[in-house]
């Protein structure tokens, strides 16, 4: 893997280009002017919305703000993720946040405005403007939150608190992106090295057990340091969460989380129910490591070594975007000539470098296109993570260009499918053309180990945040040992009694960025299970599958998630595709330990 010590170093083709938001510094002020100036003007709404024409001058003024704000929110954040040790940068976020919070104040009379009205008013002001027909499903669909909305000074007063309830999630990514540092880890010619995100990864992959062990503990070394305040962070979070649920009107932090989506509060509990009455096949494979590995002991830091012996391929980037390209062709033409555009385009960001984000993630901006965040490593993981994100990439494509800018942007809830697909494509046509027994074993155990980590690990995520959140609502105290606690029978139910436990196990919720997006985990576990369904019948060659598939890519939020994956077949209002996954895993744990 070629490491760059300076993001200078890293190839012009391999670093994204946001000029094509903003060409310069002085367009981004512009607008930030020009947002200025719009929030001002809807403020002046307030009061003054009296008749169908004043409501769609104010709809129209506001998704224009929206427009620009989300182009300028974007830049600030990509530019800021680049390095987050800049603190210009850093300033950038800041300031748009600050204008997010103007932004709210102004538009927070409108909502308590709408729902005042009697819907028999509402649909007399449609019939009269014409204009307000875009805005129509949109405006109905608000009275679904009537019981949660507060009067206007009410709502004024949190969307001035916006920002400060946001802090334990900016005081956690700062914390963990900018100011951890990791422990020192020995090289192959005994220098000590600090140890990076990307170099664990790697290290955990080795053969060599004692490098396992030492990067283990210095990766969980200032976690551990720091669990009292990441604890507080994380705590914090969890409380505002469930005090907005209690001041809206939720029955409970849980059901508001689902409450956007039209998610059933049963989709998220049977998802963890069906789970853990499958359990079996995760620690049959545990207990399969455990004898391929010859040890006495299995401990955390040999869950991620691969089990075919000397096979460790090295992927380069452009490599893997060849073998993404071919293995994402039963998607079709039109499919693949997009991922060329996003490599062509330089809408990649692909090393990793100092400071930068760790991870990766795509991020959709209506009016341009997609950018995506990689920290590629020129390793299968990697190859992988390619394929995850331009799932993203693609889905944000086609949304935008056959979605008005209303429904554009799709649900969370659906995200996962169109990622998951693509590793699902991608897994089956590299075992597909693989001969060499060793690699095909390598390949089948990543694959298991993918299905772990998207689909039992976040099933587990999510049964860690209904349990903290549900503590938070009885009045419980939520600290460092609470979170170990909860965490570790957590970790011993999913993986099961093989493991014997290093100290830093129960540490493992302090290290999680998810935690600070509440029940939005499980989504990778439904997205999963939906995945397997729509691969398998495209890999048929079900050219209805296909089709509505691909409609999916193009729907946004056009109609609620549980009803557009419907349109592709898949219903997870039944226990079908949650079983059905659950299946397919036992299936390559059974194929695998045979071999």
């Amino acid at each position: 893997m070629k490491t760059y010590k300076n993001r200078n170093d890293v190839p012009l083709n391999e670093k994204w280009n946001l000029e094509d938001i903003y060409s310069s510094l002085e367009k981004w002020e512009e607008d930030y002017q020009r947002i200025e100036q719009l929030a001002d003007k809807l403020k002046t709404f307030d009061g003054q919305i009296q008749d169908g024409y004043s409501l769609y001058q104010y709809l129209e003024q506001k998704e224009k703000l929206s427009y620009i704000f989300n182009k300028l929110y974007a830049y600030a954040m990509l530019k800021t993720d680049e390095d987050t040790r800049v603190s210009d940068s850093q300033a950038f976020v800041d300031r748009a946040k600050q204008l997010g919070v103007k932004i709210s104040s102004s538009t927070s009379f409108f909502m308590p405005f709408l729902l005042s009205l009697d819907e028999e008013t509402l649909k007399s002001y449609i019939a009269e403007e014409k204009g307000l027909k875009y805005f129509e499903e949109d405006l109905l669909e608000s009275f679904r939150y009537k019981p949660h909305v507060l009067n206007k000074d009410q709502e004024e007063i949190l969307s001035r608190l916006g920002e400060a309830l946001s802090v334990p999630s900016h005081t956690f990514g700062m914390m963990n992106n900018a100011d951890i540092k990791f422990g020192d880890v020995t090289k192959d010619d005994g220098e000590k090295v600090e140890l990076t995100r990307g170099m664990y990864a790697k290290i955990m992959e080795e053969e060599d057990r004692e490098k396992r062990k030492e990067a283990y503990r210095a990766y969980y070394q200032p976690y551990v340091q720091l669990k009292n305040s990441i604890a507080s962070t994380l705590s914090a979070a969890i409380k505002n969460n469930v005090s907005m649920a209690k001041i809206r009107n939720y029955p409970s932090a849980l059901e508001k989380g689902l409450f956007g989506d039209k998610v059933p509060k049963e989709v998220y509990v049977n998802l963890i129910e069906s789970t853990k009455k499958n359990i079996g096949a995760m620690h049959q494979y545990t207990r399969i490591r455990k004898k391929q590995l010859g040890l006495d002991e299995l401990r955390q830091y040999d869950l991620s070594v691969p089990l075919a012996e000397g096979v460790k391929p090295d992927i380069s980037y452009e490599e893997a975007y060849e073998t993404m390209c071919k293995a994402l062709e039963p998607l079709g033409e039109d499919y693949i000539n997009i991922l060329k555009e996003f490599k062509s385009g330089r809408y990649i960001d692909v090393r990793e470098t100092p400071g930068k984000r760790s991870g990766a993630y795509n991020l959709g901006i209506y009016g341009v296109h997609p950018y995506i965040l990689l920290n590629h490593r020129d390793d299968l993981d990697s190859l992988f993570t390619l394929a995850h994100e331009c799932g993203h990439g693609v889905h944000s494509k086609l949304s935008s260009q056959h979605q008005p800018q209303i429904t554009a942007r799709y649900s969370i809830f659906v995200a996962e499918v169109a990622s998951t697909v693509n590793e699902v494509l991608l897994i089956n046509y590299l075992l597909n053309r693989e001969k060499d027994k060793q690699v095909r074993r390598h390949l089948l155990n990543h694959f298991i180990d993918q299905f772990k980590g998207t689909f039992f690990t976040q099933v587990m995520f999510a049964e860690f945040e209904m349990k903290t959140h549900e503590l938070a609502e009885k009045g419980e105290p939520l600290n460092a040992e609470v979170f170990s606690g909860i965490y570790e029978r957590l970790f011993r139910e999913y993986n099961g009694d093989e493991i014997v436990f290093d100290e830093e196990v129960k540490f493992g919720w302090a290290r999680i960025p998810h935690f600070y997006r509440p029940f939005y985990v499980y989504k990778y576990a439904t997205g999963f299970a939906s995945a397997i369904h729509l691969a398998a019948k495209i890999l048929e060659g079900d050219k209805e599958t296909l089709q509505s598939y691909l409609e999916f890519l193009k729907s946004g939020s056009s109609d609620y998630p549980l009803e557009l994956l419907k349109k592709t077949g898949v219903d997870l209002t039944s226990p079908y595709p949650i079983e059905n996954s659950l299946r397919k895993f036992r299936e390559l744990v059974e194929e695998f330990g045979n071999q």
